[in-house]
């Protein structure tokens, strides 16, 4: 008996985001998510906080540069 894959189901999905900085793709439990408010970083180690989330590498590089990174976007406002 032939069975078809629902699409619709998301078992067995891991959700992928790219780091902010160096722009590298991974599951987002390897990735550090913090939320902007009122131009200040806030990490949220939780995932709870329902503002626009980003994430970065915990690569030192990469948190290095997240200084740079959020004065480029808080010009572009």
């Amino acid at each position: 008996m032939f069975l078809m894959v629902n699409k619709n189901s998301h078992a067995g999905h891991d959700p992928e985001r790219s780091c902010v900085i160096c722009k590298n793709k991974t599951g987002k439990e390897n990735l550090l998510r913090f939320v902007l408010l009122e131009n200040e970083m806030i990490f949220d180690m939780t995932n709870k906080i329902s503002l626009r989330g980003y994430y970065v590498c915990n690569k030192n590089l990469c948190i290095e540069k997240l200084d740079k990174w959020l004065r480029k976007k808080s010009r572009k406002k």
